[in-house]
């Protein structure tokens, strides 16, 4: 599996003037609704609802939140670059800058941890989010997400 297959170009954003959680999943939603056809309100709803159950804020400046949506058949990603980081509740109690939401048929099973898996990898490469926290392109910012897993192959 690769983000590729996950993520779609047009899904990937730099966002400026978000203040807090309840603004990001909107955005979230709405991205995902743009990218592939999903219902944004749906979307930015299972994302505080799972949110609900323990931050999805991994540390470092990095939140992966996911939720699962009946109207999906794949997993699909959407990744946006904040301005201003914001508080996410992190395990480290850094505000959070880069954010890749991640959305999943109800039935998923394996097919979710995985993609949530290859997600939190590619974060986890330190050169990688640096390039993300130096760009703004959203061309861009999809090339470096997805370069490394083409590279891993």
């Amino acid at each position: 599996m690769e983000l590729s297959s996950i993520i779609d170009p047009g899904a990937v954003r730099f966002v400026s003037g978000v203040s807090n959680r309840k603004r990001l999943f909107q955005i979230l939603g709405d991205l995902a609704a743009e990218a592939y056809g999903v219902a944004s309100r749906e979307a930015a709803e299972a994302l505080a609802n799972r949110e609900t159950l323990g931050s999805t804020g991994v540390g470092k400046g990095i939140a992966l939140p996911h939720a699962r949506l009946a109207e999906l058949n794949d997993v699909i990603g959407v990744f946006v670059r904040l301005d201003r980081p914001i508080d996410f509740s992190s395990v480290d109690r850094l505000p959070v800058d880069l954010v890749f939401g991640l959305f999943a048929p109800v039935e998923s099973g394996v097919d979710h941890l995985k993609a949530l898996a290859l997600v939190s990898r590619t974060l986890r490469d330190t050169s990688v989010c640096s390039k993300l926290r130096s760009n703004g392109d959203a061309a861009t910012l999809y090339a470096v997400l997805t370069e490394i897993t083409a590279e891993a192959a």
